[in-house]
């Protein structure tokens, strides 16, 4: 039995321990053995082993390379779960990539578990970026866990993220779907009628479609919506009174006309539809409803009904 082989055997016997239990229902045994790694090492001879001691603990699909200086443009094809890097290299050290990594992970996630020799390095490795570490010599039950837990810890928050994108996405299409809605009702409220109008519990307007204050020949405070002035206008006073008795018993109406005449002497004829609005619980919280002019169709000698309910 040579060397390697008595690695494996050990490597065997303690990857139960490392992999077998799941701790997070929410990443699969089987999602972490299909990540994608990238061993980085420049000894071919640990390469070798490495590579070695994750398939058998069941890892299929890994990248190696001797070369630091492929290992960004690497990433930033392939976007590994985890790089195993060694710090040590001639040319081009294991800071120098994780620097150069970080360049390209710009969500601030680097997926590094470093290998050294050196105690030393571990602090500044971390303080690099790298979110882990190993030693050499390489102890199996050390590697498989710490790689086990960075590939659940990492796969976790790539699932965080998509659901986040996704939850994005969501919301973004639901905020077009409702200005989409609302679009269409303006436009149904247009062909309608001339005004649509919503307003609370104390009489204020609080949305308005149309020229609504035009039309009623009204000023309002723009901070509160409430009619200032009637402009000189008359209105016919048995009619508003009739409308205001709707409005205070929380009643709805239907093509109630009213009229009023201008200063010039001229008659207009209004025609609202309303209807009150109540929350889930019942509480009166004020109007809504529609109006147009309709002095045109109207003639003296033949005004259309003042109500239908």
């Amino acid at each position: 039995m040579n060397a390697l082989d008595g690695v494996v055997k050990i490597m065997k016997t303690n990857s139960d321990h490392a992999n077998g239990t799941e701790k997070n229902p929410m990443i699969s045994k089987q999602k972490i053995l299909d990540a994608n790694i990238l061993i980085v090492d420049d000894h071919q001879s640990n390469l070798f082993l490495l590579e070695e001691m994750q398939r058998n603990a069941g890892y299929t699909h890994m990248t190696l390379t001797t070369d630091p200086y492929a290992v960004c443009e690497l990433y930033r094809k392939n976007r590994y779960d985890l790089i195993l890097l060694d710090l040590q290299m001639p040319g081009m050290d294991g800071f120098q990539v994780m620097k150069c990594l970080q360049e390209i992970e710009t969500d601030g996630y680097l997926p590094v578990l470093v290998i050294t020799a050196q105690p030393d390095h571990k602090l500044r490795a971390l303080a690099a970026g790298a979110k882990d570490f190993i030693s050499k010599p390489f102890d199996i039950l050390e590697i498989q866990t710490r790689i086990h837990n960075m590939l659940e810890v990492r796969l976790l928050y790539k699932k965080l993220k998509n659901a986040n994108k996704a939850l994005e996405q969501t919301v973004q299409e639901r905020t077009a779907e409702l200005q989409a809605s609302e679009a269409r009702f303006r436009r149904l409220t247009e062909l309608s009628s001339d005004w649509y109008w919503e307003q609370n519990a104390d009489g204020l307007f609080t949305r308005v479609f149309g020229p609504v204050f035009e039309m009623l020949g009204i000023r309002t405070d723009e901070g509160e919506g409430k009619e200032l002035e009637n402009q000189g206008m008359r209105w016919n006073e048995s009619e508003r009174i009739a409308l205001d008795a709707k409005l205070s018993a929380r009643q709805p109406f239907l093509d109630f006309v009213y009229s009023r005449i201008h200063p010039d002497g001229s008659q207009q004829y209004l025609m609202v539809s309303g209807e009150p609005m109540f929350d889930r619980s019942g509480r009166y919280i004020g109007y809504r409803g529609v109006g147009k002019d309709v002095t045109d169709p109207i003639r003296p000698e033949g005004k259309v009904s003042q109500q239908k309910g």
